[in-house]
């Protein structure tokens, strides 16, 4: 287990190292693919296709740009204050990847055409029958399988076990359920 320190440190890294890949790709996407046909990456399974998102996902609430802008900015605020208390390592992964892909599309939000917030987020990765996305959507998506699959596992941000807390409890229970069988025996 780390220390919250630690722990902060790791989330900060993991965040600045997935947001700094988030911004480098878009500009390159922008700077190399405006204008051009399609890059096949691999076949037809990876393609690079350039596309400006004034929506969420799925370009879902196109109309609500601002709204989204909005609560990215209640999430990253969200995001930085949980953060102080995490000192497990998956944790800090999870939850850094996902202030990377919070801040990395808040940032197109805010910066690109047409004004801020109402900019259009840079998306370039093409799967089929798949929307197109970029690394700040890879990044939250993957940071949240993270932290659920830590509360799945019943670890807490600070590295203990949810069972850790029961765990007197259960012996106690135990030990006095045994000695009530043993009176019986008598």
């Amino acid at each position: 287990m780390l220390t919250s320190r630690r722990g902060w440190s790791l989330f900060a890294a993991v965040a600045a190292v997935l947001y700094a890949a988030d911004q480098v790709s878009k500009h390159l996407a922008v700077e190399h693919l405006t204008g051009r046909d399609d890059v096949h990456v691999v076949g037809d399974l990876l393609q690079l296709h350039l596309t400006r998102n004034p929506g969420a996902a799925f370009s879902l609430g196109t109309s609500f740009t601002v709204v989204l802008s909005c609560l990215a900015i209640t999430a990253t605020v969200v995001v930085l204050v949980v953060s102080r208390k995490v000192a497990d390592r998956v944790w800090a992964v999870g939850l850094g990847a996902i202030l990377a892909g919070i801040t990395g599309n808040l940032t197109d939000r805010m910066l690109r055409d047409p004004s801020p917030f109402r900019g259009h987020v840079i998306d370039f990765l093409q799967l089929p029958n798949w929307p197109i996305f970029n690394i700040a959507d890879i990044s939250i998506n993957v940071g949240a399988a993270v932290i659920l699959l830590q509360v799945v596992r019943g670890i807490r941000m600070d590295g203990t076990r949810h069972d850790e807390d029961a765990a007197p409890d259960a012996a106690s229970d135990d030990e006095a359920g045994d000695a009530d069988d043993a009176e019986q025996d008598v």
